[in-house]
């Protein structure tokens, strides 16, 4: 097993695995939530975009909604049933879904179904009942009837009548029967098998694959089933190391795959892609109104194959070039270097907490102490997450002793708590930037910062996920990543939902596609601030 801070880590997108969330797709800033007078125009437009199955843009739409119209249960329901289509939508572009699930006999995902169901009550952070879980699943097999991928794999066309049964059924006979046990609810979705059988000749793998993956809409928004590729690609994350070209992208409706991040030393970089650009076609195929998985499909390829992209430049300037998909190492520390050396102060910028990110931070620490730095700038703007030990292991750098982070879940052996070990502790003056999407390690980093008085945080609040997730191998080479405890900074605080405000706030902040030099870094904003703050303190000592 796996232990993840958060599954923001899983938002990162390295050519072979994009968010299971709405992270994956912005909208079109055009729409604008507060330009609508009611819940009910809002609405109106969120179903616009679902109609022409923008499923992203409609999650994000619908969540900026709710933050203005919080009560509104028609906006709740549509968000809900958004993530619904959305999730079937994502599984049926996924090769390992399609190639190795799909294809499974009903007795054989029947037992997966059982084993998931024992996990997730075995482990998640609160107790889930088979009714709860079932009854997720009853809906995401009565959306399905109705997506349109759904459809298109496996209805005929003119089968409405026999669907309109076939939903009417589930709502009265199925829709939150109560289920005792493991055994009755493989019982009761056999059921609803041999009903999907006789009524629309479906196969039972796409049944029961509702279940699976519908049953995990019970939990919160960082648990879920995970294919075999899913599972493969987030260990990849893990480990720092995957086979692509190393491009973080998301989909922008009707421009393309927009790239936010350029992996150092990548194909792409060295191939002239740069943060900004948007593929707009990979090996001939328009991908301007394709989802991010879809696109990932086209991406995907052995190590050695090539692929052909067309990219604008921000200014929409078009070129076409070949990448050669390679092993790509994922660096937790793409920047370090003296910003000021009159004042001798270093820059870091962190992208990840992996599993080498310890031993990476302290040749970097030590490459800088070497050129002189006095006072450190860590930027974890960005920074979506990873490793427990590891955010525990870094953070330790900094802090000499007493209580590091703490966690806590159902069972005794989810409660850790995290010490600093006195050995080998910088104490030199430490600012830490953070902003919006500095998620769950990060947000470790900052709250045992803030709560010894370590040093000054600047830039905006934190993205307020304070939860660990466990990554569970199951058969056939998929997983399961469970929610399985919170977690506390050192004075016992979990900000889950609000996020870690900063000493410093900056509300004219950089745009996401930070600088690379040492002049460009410094005229971020966020860095500017950080400056200021220690070049203050070292003109007040005297260094």
């Amino acid at each position: 097993m796996r232990i993840l801070t958060a599954s923001r880590l899983a938002g990162l997108f390295f050519v072979l695995f994009a968010s299971a969330s709405s992270a994956a797709v912005r909208v079109d800033e055009a729409i604008d939530v507060s330009s609508f007078p009611s819940a009910v125009e809002a609405l109106n437009v969120g179903e616009e975009l679902e109609s022409a199955r923008r499923w992203g843009d409609a999650i994000r739409f619908y969540e900026a909604a709710l933050e203005r119209w919080e009560d509104s249960s028609d906006l709740s329901y549509a968000l809900r049933r958004t993530r619904v289509h959305f999730g079937i939508e994502r599984r049926y572009t996924d090769t390992s879904f399609d190639e190795q699930l799909l294809r499974q006999g009903r007795s054989e995902l029947l037992d997966l179904l059982e084993e998931v169901l024992v996990r997730v009550q075995l482990e998640y952070i609160t107790r889930v009942s088979a009714t709860r879980f079932v009854a997720h699943g009853t809906e995401s097999f009565y959306m399905a009837l109705s997506n349109p991928r759904f459809a298109a794999r496996h209805l005929e066309p003119g089968d409405s009548a026999a669907i309109d049964r076939v939903k009417g059924t589930l709502i009265r006979d199925f829709w939150n029967r109560r289920i005792g046990s493991r055994l009755e609810a493989r019982m009761v979705v056999t059921e609803v098998c041999e009903l999907a059988t006789r009524e629309l000749g479906l196969r039972s793998s796409a049944v029961v694959l509702e279940f699976i993956f519908g049953g995990c809409n019970a939990l919160d928004d960082y648990s879920d089933f995970l294919t075999a590729d899913r599972y493969n690609d987030l260990n990849g994350s893990i480990q720092g190391e995957f086979v692509g070209i190393g491009i973080e992208m998301v989909a922008l409706h009707g421009l393309g795959m927009q790239l936010m991040r350029v992996l150092p030393d990548s194909p792409a970089e060295k191939g002239g892609l740069r943060p900004g650009d948007c593929i707009v076609s990979i090996n001939g195929s328009n991908c301007r109104d394709m989802t991010t998985d879809e696109a990932a499909q086209l991406l995907r390829g052995i190590k050695g194959s090539r692929v052909t992209l067309g990219f604008e430049d921000p200014d929409g300037r078009y070129q076409e070039g070949g990448f050669r998909r390679e092993s790509v190492e994922i660096k937790s520390i793409t920047h370090a270097m003296i910003l000021d050396e009159d004042h001798g102060i270093g820059y870091i910028r962190q992208s990840v907490f992996q599993s080498t990110t310890a031993q990476e931070l302290d040749r970097a620490l030590a490459k800088l102490e070497d050129s002189g730095m006095k006072s450190l700038i860590w930027d974890l703007r960005d920074n979506p997450g990873g490793l427990l030990e590891t955010a525990a292991a870094v953070i330790d750098r900094f802090i000499d002793e007493g209580v590091l982070v703490s966690t806590e879940g159902r069972f005794v052996d989810q409660n850790q708590t995290f010490r600093a070990r006195s050995w080998d502790t910088r104490r030199y003056p430490l600012v830490l930037l953070v902003d919006e999407d500095s998620a769950s390690a990060s947000e470790i980093v900052a709250g045992a910062i803030q709560d010894h008085g370590r040093g000054t945080i600047v830039g905006r609040t934190t993205f307020g996920k304070w939860s660990v997730q466990t990554i569970i191998h199951l058969p056939g080479g998929n997983g399961l990543k469970l929610t399985t405890a919170k977690f506390y900074s050192p004075e016992h605080e979990n900000y889950s939902g609000k996020g870690l405000e900063p000493h410093v706030v900056v509300n004219d902040h950089a745009t996401y596609f930070r600088g690379r030099t040492s002049d460009e870094i410094r005229l971020d904003p966020d860095v500017a601030r950080a400056l200021e703050v220690l070049e203050s303190r070292s003109a007040r000592n005297g260094y």
